[in-house]
Order: structure tokens, then C-alpha cells, then sequence
């Protein structure tokens, strides 16, 4: 068993696309044309986003934030990632998760990888998503509170 969690992504024009919007991948394997499975290490952070389409439309439009975890611990169990990972944040329907998208690339554009942003600020984001009410933006100075805090509790 490996230490590492593994997503699968595919790919089929207009039909699925499983995609990593962000994170560190330590491996990656190309399966063939339309799969990929990358790995990431425990405790590392990636977005994980799904989108199915069918006849009449959209299906399927979710994005996970997820904390890849160590052999042994808990986790929940996504669809293509294996065992799971923890769940930082999950939602579905595109005007949310096209909302995650817009928070996700103003973090970016702080100079930020939303990889290093503060678990919290994406549970914050889950939270008020989730009743439809707007987050707090993500600021420099909440970036640097946190690295604080991981100095200070290691």
C-alpha cells in the first residue's frame, strides 16, 4: 500500500472532466490519451474538481478541497481518489463552484498558491457558500497570521 493518494483524472470531449485546479503533485502517470493519475503526499492540499455533462446538459458540477492523509487515518471517500482524503471543503452546483473558481484564482493573484492558504479560509469558504452568503476575501495579512501560527505551533 503507498503512502500517497491517488486521483484519477479523465477527460471525454463535452462528456467528463475530472481536473486539478490546484496542489502538488508528487507523481504523475499517464494511462493513456484521456486518464492521468497524480499523487500527492499526505498532509498536501489540492482542488479537485468533477464536471459530467449528459444529452440535456450539465449533470455533474462539484469541487472538492481535500487534505491528503496518511495510511491509517481517517478519511472520507471521493469518487476517483484513493483511499479519500479529508474534506476541507465540497460543493456542487456551478454557480458555486464557478464562485470557488473566482476565490480560488484571487487568492492566486495575491501571489499565493491556494495550496499554502489557510485550511480555515477554505472551510470558511465551504461555510458561507453553502447558505449563500459571500466569504471574507483572503488577504496578505490573514496569509501571514497563518504562516505565524505554523511556525509557532510546530
Amino acid at each position: 500500500m503507498s503512502d500517497l493518494t491517488e486521483v484519477e483524472l479523465l477527460w471525454l470531449e463535452k462528456r467528463i472532466e475530472n481536473r486539478i485546479r490546484f496542489g502538488r503533485a508528487v507523481t504523475e502517470k499517464i494511462l493513456d490519451r484521456r486518464r492521468r493519475l497524480l499523487s500527492f503526499a499526505p498532509g498536501s492540499i489540492f482542488a479537485f474538481v468533477r464536471w459530467t455533462s449528459n444529452d440535456f446538459g450539465t449533470a455533474i458540477s462539484r469541487i472538492d478541497i481535500l487534505r491528503a492523509v496518511a495510511p491509517g487515518q481517517r478519511c472520507s471517500t471521493v469518487p476517483y481518489v484513493k483511499p479519500g482524503g479529508e474534506i476541507i471543503l465540497r460543493l456542487s452546483g456551478w454557480p458555486k463552484v464557478e464562485r470557488v473558481l473566482q476565490l480560488i484564482d484571487a487568492v492566486e493573484a495575491l501571489d499565493i498558491n491556494p495550496a499554502d492558504a489557510a485550511h480555515e479560509y477554505w472551510h470558511h469558504v465551504h461555510n458561507r457558500l453553502s447558505v449563500n452568503e459571500n466569504p471574507r476575501p483572503y488577504t496578505k495579512g490573514r496569509h501571514q497570521a497563518w504562516l505565524h501560527r505554523q511556525r509557532v505551533m510546530r
